[in-house]
């Protein structure tokens, strides 16, 4: 029978992790120059119109489907074959099984587009929409499916809330991946954001969306839902607190764009921990999101990576060192369905989420420099020098302001 509270609310969460995605293109179009703006926002949006489709298609099947201990499923519900409105959740049996189809399809569209940050002002649109539609297939698919969707990590023990390793960790080594591969701007590196208060609303619907991501993750609504919820909002806000002192102290000025680059960070680390942690651990996590992301930034900077609106820093580490906090904080005393990390006698756990992160790192990065590389082949991945101050109207015959 279902339970139309549980729908409820997670149609609402679902709603909120599509919002995410706008959020996103406002977010990384403050960040760039006046006159590439549309070129960043298109590329998150334009993921929310291919990946429904392919999700539709063969996506939510590679990812739910094909039984256990594998490293993708198979395609018995390709087209949602063999799945109407009536059909329950297996996970879940108060909520219809296109709820969680639905929900799931959200996180596929925000992943890609995070990576794009990272290569803005040097990608053509074509070579993203090539790239956008393998690194969804050679990548996010599988992962979810060995995470989330009863494959080899899963049947080991591997635990991810909401997407420290399927989301954050692969998306983050991507970005730094093709920012090795396409190189630096020769044109543009020192623009300065054009519109911060543009920022600060993509920061406000990121962390609205957030709650949606993962609270939303319990699937239904409980006491686990509400500690999600609760750990999400407090490592956020202690992350954004922690970077704003530590620019203070190091750049000698309390900096908006610190304020709001910590909650973001905060959010991506409590991401795979935020229904299996206390809320204390919560805050000490968000303090060291804050600490151990600025610091990969400083290091990002130090090398002279061109990771433009530094996804690796914040989403990547953010991802990769949530995911061990977790093999360290986790106890079942939070959630029956976890497991108890290094701190509660789990040493095994905690092996198993470390080992997890580090293969999804490799794996994404290495895939991502192949899947760029050969792209290259087919069509120019980076764009000409003298269009990467001007991509708006160079790509797209459009430009985002009046007297541009």
């Amino acid at each position: 029978m279902f339970d139309t509270g549980n729908i409820g609310f997670m149609l609402v969460a679902t709603s909120l992790v599509m919002l995410m995605t706008p959020g996103l293109a406002f977010f990384y179009g403050g960040l760039v120059g006046r006159k590439n703006v549309l070129a960043i926002m298109i590329q998150s949006f334009v993921s929310m119109a291919v990946v429904d489709i392919i999700w539709f298609a063969v996506g939510y099947s590679l990812c739910f489907s094909g039984g256990s201990g594998g490293i993708i499923g198979n395609f018995d519900h390709a087209f949602l074959l063999g799945i109407d409105p009536t059909t329950p959740f297996a996970g879940n049996t108060s909520i219809p099984l296109y709820v969680f189809i639905v929900y799931q399809m959200m996180f596929a569209i925000i992943t890609p587009a995070l990576i794009t940050g990272a290569f803005t002002n040097r990608v053509r649109f074509k070579a993203y929409l090539l790239f956008l539609v393998a690194w969804l297939f050679l990548v996010y698919f599988p992962f979810v499916h060995m995470v989330w969707g009863g494959g080899l990590l899963a049947t080991w023990g591997v635990k991810d809330f909401a997407g420290g390793i399927v989301v954050h960790t692969t998306a983050g080594m991507a970005a730094l991946a093709s920012v090795f591969y396409v190189g630096r701007r020769t044109i543009g590196k020192k623009e300065r954001s054009h519109n911060l208060p543009l920022v600060a609303i993509g920061t406000g619907l990121l962390w609205f969306g957030w709650y949606g991501f993962n609270a939303g993750s319990e699937l239904s609504v409980n006491p686990v839902t509400v500690t999600a919820f609760l750990n999400t909002d407090l490592a956020a806000s202690v992350a954004a607190f922690t970077w704003l002192i530590l620019a203070w102290i190091f750049e000698k000025k309390p900096k908006f764009l610190g304020l709001l680059t910590g909650s973001i960070a905060g959010l991506a680390t409590i991401t795979p921990c935020a229904g299996f942690v206390t809320p204390a651990a919560a805050m000490l996590i968000g303090m060291m999101a804050g600490l151990v992301c600025y610091l990969a930034i400083w290091y990002k900077n130090k090398k002279n990576w061109d990771d433009a609106l530094d996804v690796w820093g914040v989403h990547g580490v953010g991802g990769i060192i949530g995911t061990i906090f977790l093999g360290i904080f986790a106890t079942t005393a939070v959630n029956a369905a976890g497991a108890n990390g290094l701190l509660f006698g789990g040493t095994r756990f905690f092996g198993l989420q470390v080992f997890a992160v580090a293969l999804a790192g490799f794996w994404a990065f290495i895939l991502t420099y192949v899947m760029l590389w050969i792209i290259n082949k087919a069509t120019p991945v980076r764009v000409s020098p003298e269009d990467q101050s001007k991509l708006d109207e160079a790509l797209h015959g459009e430009t985002a302001y009046i007297d541009d």
